[in-house]
């Protein structure tokens, strides 16, 4: 079966739909949290240089946002049930393949095909919900449960990973993925329609060339600048490539009746409002992530699993806020939901920033309720995103929304990351043996304290203390990130705006 904008999914099919298209998010988002937990069994295992070791965590986001704006186009041609489905299967087999990967560059390897099955799946999910729910109310409330399973697999990631390296090797981290992916093929395979775009235009190579370079070369960039500073020769070069090619690529998708990625569709205020949250989100979340897993596991001492269970109050929040959003969004605007969830997110830095000293994990779990409880606007902002896009577009819709999270999420441990590392450098004066392993990280100072024999106490306390205050000043910048983003979200959302009702 395959369906176009008019064509009507049953009902108990097109929730059935969804259930699958949710499962494969989750464990998509998932697996984008797991490698943080198993890096240090995966680095005691396989000793990878530190160049080895940034590849191993970058190259899943590189392949993806690289490939996102390609893939959704493809899938508009070929078919995204075919496109979800073939991601499927590459994103086990990449999974499987972790068994014959015994050095870091195979282990670079596994990643970067688990971002090409990515790229497939992510886009995918969000076009065919465009495409089976033609209703908009009840598209909201799909994409309030897809929203909600994202959340559910950024609190899972840490959780299983924990439990998988507590129990087994860490290669355990990455087969958990088969099992679920061979279920989802068969599922897909007889509850997902075929949908397509039925009049999709020439391919066009250069803009795809152009995508993909100007992408890899943009979060690269970011990347880079985050770790090394302003003054880094690779991702300065890299930010002019990306530059040149991505302004390229946007002058050649406006100038064609037929552009591989539709530009056009920013002229809608709602649609701008929808990728604006979603982008300022995701750069809450990557920052808030990265460095309370820190914190907890380093400052307050508790262990893998239990630092993922800690996470927890965050995905409790959103798997709540998110189904309920498009239903406050009926009562009170879309407009309030939109901006009001960003001004929760930035409510819980507050909370952090504001906390008696010494800080604890009472605040620490306040502040969490209230970003996961702010990650429920992602579902209005989706609704925003895909209301008012053709069904023929979804494809490029998809594309825009999938790349503003990679970019968020880039953009969070960047800047927000670099932030909390100039304050943390800022706020521990030492001078002693190997300073400069100890002023990179709270994770190298607490390893050269080990070898300093009586004066180990106080050096590990004094790291301890410059990240905590690293990370209160740092929650102190997201105050005034998630300030800017509301305002913005506020003035460009039109005042009367329902995301439950047909757009034509």
């Amino acid at each position: 079966m395959t369906i176009t904008d008019a064509t009507a999914v049953p009902a108990r099919r097109r929730w059935a739909g969804l259930a699958v298209l949710s499962a494969s998010v989750l464990l998509v988002v998932m697996d984008m949290t797991v490698l943080n937990v198993a890096l240090p069994a995966i680095s005691e295992d396989l000793r990878p240089d530190s160049i080895e070791l940034l590849w191993m965590v970058d190259a899943y986001a590189l392949v993806l946002s690289g490939l996102l704006v390609t893939v959704s186009a493809l899938g508009d041609r070929w078919g995204r049930k075919r496109m979800l489905l073939t991601g499927f299967g590459v994103f086990g087999a990449a999974s499987l393949a972790v068994l014959a990967a015994d050095s870091p560059l195979e282990v670079i390897a596994v990643r970067a095909l688990l971002g090409v099955g990515g790229a497939m799946i992510m886009p995918s999910t969000l076009s065919m919900i465009r495409n089976l729910f033609t209703d908009p109310g009840e598209r909201a409330k799909a994409l309030g449960v897809w929203a909600a399973m994202a959340a559910v697999g950024a609190a899972l990631g840490p959780i299983v990973a924990g439990f998988l390296l507590e129990h087994f090797s860490w290669h355990s981290a990455f087969l958990v993925n088969v099992p679920v992916m061979v279920v989802a093929i068969a599922a897909g395979l007889f509850l997902l329609p075929e949908s397509r775009n039925p009049d999709p235009g020439r391919w066009d190579v250069l803009a795809t060339v152009l995508s993909m370079a100007g992408m890899v070369a943009l979060l690269y960039a970011v990347k880079n600048f985050g770790k090394y500073g302003l003054a880094d020769p690779g991702a300065l070069v890299a930010a002019v490539v990306a530059v040149v090619a991505l302004g390229w690529f946007v002058a050649r998708c406006l100038s064609r009746p037929d552009p591989l990625l539709e530009i056009r569709l920013f002229r809608s205020a709602p649609f701008s409002a929808g990728v604006v949250t979603a982008l300022t989100t995701s750069i809450a979340m990557a920052a808030v992530l990265l460095l309370l897993a820190q914190w907890m596991q380093l400052v307050q001492g508790y262990p893998p699993l239990e630092t993922g269970l800690r996470l927890l109050p965050a995905a409790a929040a959103a798997i709540i806020a998110s189904p309920l959003a498009p239903v406050l969004a009926a009562r009170i605007g879309a407009r309030t939901v939109l901006a009001g969830g960003l001004a929760l997110t930035g409510l819980g830095f507050l909370l952090v920033y504001l906390a008696p000293a010494p800080l604890g994990y009472g605040p620490v779990a306040g502040a969490l309720v209230l970003i996961g409880a702010g990650n429920g606007s992602l579902a209005i902002a989706s609704a925003a995103i895909m209301s008012g896009t053709p069904a023929a577009k979804s494809g490029s819709a998809a594309a825009i929304e999938e790349t503003s999270y990679e970019i968020g999420g880039a953009l969070g441990v960047a800047v927000l990351g670099s932030v909390a590392a100039a304050v943390y450098r800022g706020e521990l004066a030492y001078a002693g043996p190997a300073a400069g392993v100890v002023r990179e990280s709270l994770g190298g100072a607490l390893g050269v304290a080990k070898e300093l024999g009586p004066a180990a106490g106080h050096l590990a306390a004094q790291a301890r203390r410059a990240f905590t205050e690293s990370l209160i000043l740092t929650s102190g910048a997201g105050v005034a990130l998630m300030l800017a983003g509301t305002l913005i979200v506020w003035f460009l959302t039109p005042r009367v705006l329902d995301v439950t009702a047909q757009h034509h």
